[in-house]
């Protein structure tokens, strides 16, 4: 679709055909399709505005970051939020500092989890371990049960130590879900300590924690 053709659909007042424009934008450079995503930002759809936020991820460019950052403060749909977070993340680690700090301010669902999904690709190991501590306490279960599995991602960096310091006292957890993926986040460390905590973990009152921890010891 040529860009006169995506021009018209945006200017359209029916929101469905403002995203069809937008996803029309694929097949356009940075050059071209950046200005006319950064134009959509407020639009009053947020289906929209998320769309605008995907395309700022993929079209990467100077431009389209500093769009992304200045989205981020006025937006108030945590969906369009946790696009946001995601294509921020698409900048690999110049966006960590950004992600953490959103993370620490923004309790939401959504947000929270598109975080910890997209920073384990970012090589930055101390901001992932620092939003994986926050996430321990979160009080839904499955961004804490997500914070287990992330620090299980650091085994391997610079921050295997601490990870692994905050992951033992996890045997404990109340939730057989949470020691459950404490098994799996403890086999991939090679210390004394997990290993010592893996065979607690094979005492468990749940039999599913028990075959999680059990899992790699059986025959095939």
């Amino acid at each position: 679709m040529d860009i006169a053709d995506i021009k018209a659909l945006l200017a359209n007042e029916d929101p469905q055909l403002r995203l069809r424009g937008l996803v029309a934008l694929k097949d356009h450079d940075s050059e071209v399709a950046v200005p006319l995503l950064i134009d959509q930002r407020q639009d009053d759809a947020f289906l929209v505005r998320s769309f605008v936020a995907m395309g700022l991820g993929r079209k990467r460019s100077d431009a389209a970051y500093r769009a992304l950052l200045e989205m981020l403060p006025a937006e108030s749909d945590h969906n369009v939020q946790a696009e946001i977070a995601n294509s921020l993340g698409l900048y690999g680690h110049r966006s960590a500092d950004r992600l953490v700090t959103l993370f620490h301010n923004n309790q939401n669902w959504l947000v929270r989890r598109s975080i910890l999904a997209i920073m384990p690709e970012m090589d930055c190991p101390q901001q992932l371990l620092e939003i994986a501590l926050v996430a321990l306490k979160d009080a839904d279960e499955t961004i804490a049960q997500a914070g287990i599995s992330t620090l299980g991602m650091l085994a391997d960096t610079s921050q295997s130590e601490a990870a692994l310091e905050a992951l033992i006292p996890m045997t404990t957890a109340s939730s057989w879900r949470s020691r459950m993926y404490l098994a799996y986040a403890l086999k991939l460390f090679d210390a004394q300590s997990a290993k010592d905590a893996l065979s607690q973990l094979r005492q468990d009152s749940h039999h599913k924690v028990v075959a999680a921890a059990l899992e790699d010891l059986l025959p095939g």
